[in-house]
């Protein structure tokens, strides 16, 4: 345990970005089972081009990353409101794109 700990020990694994990795690691796993067991075919939504569930996740994941380093720009020291705002985002995207 003490190896591993030493590979990783180059970022700083607090909680939260266990957490963070985890629950990316998990979206993943349900992708991929999503596609073995119920395939889906590509529809074209307000984006006007097809997507498919996985391309809806990749562009709800970058609009997040877009939506925080915002928020950092302009010195917003609560990431609620960017979470919220990233959660109804990719709400939007998974409903209409």
């Amino acid at each position: 345990m003490d190896y591993i700990a030493q590979h990783l020990a180059w970022m700083a694994w607090t909680w939260q970005t266990m957490v963070f990795f985890g629950a990316i690691a998990a979206m993943l796993v349900v992708m991929t089972l999503l596609a073995v067991y119920r395939p889906e075919t590509p529809h074209v939504g307000i984006l006007r081009f097809a997507t498919t569930r996985s391309d809806r996740l990749f562009a709800s994941l970058l609009a997040t990353a877009f939506i925080f380093l915002f928020f950092i720009r302009f010195g917003v020291d609560n990431f609620l409101y960017p979470a919220i705002a990233s959660l109804l985002l990719a709400a939007i995207m998974f409903r209409f794109a």
